[in-house]
């Protein structure tokens, strides 16, 4: 597996944690702990609490994933 080989799913942040991590709820109904991606840190992206965002998750661990995309509202 490479890290490619990761599922994306659609959420919304609920809680903004230090250290650029994240609480986000899918549209599953689970919540996971998710970190902000290295591009949207280079690019000064800012996420909030509330905003819409693209979840990369690792099969390996289902409970944490990568913010990889905010959607604009």
């Amino acid at each position: 597996m490479s890290k490619d080989d990761s599922i994306e799913m659609e959420g919304v942040v609920t809680e903004v944690l230090p250290a650029t991590t994240f609480r986000v709820k899918l549209q599953n109904g689970h919540t996971i702990l998710a970190y902000l991606s290295g591009k949207m840190r280079v690019h000064y992206v800012k996420v909030c609490e509330g905003d819409n965002v693209r979840v990369a998750i690792s099969p390996y661990d289902l409970n944490k994933g990568r913010i990889v995309y905010r959607n604009k509202n």
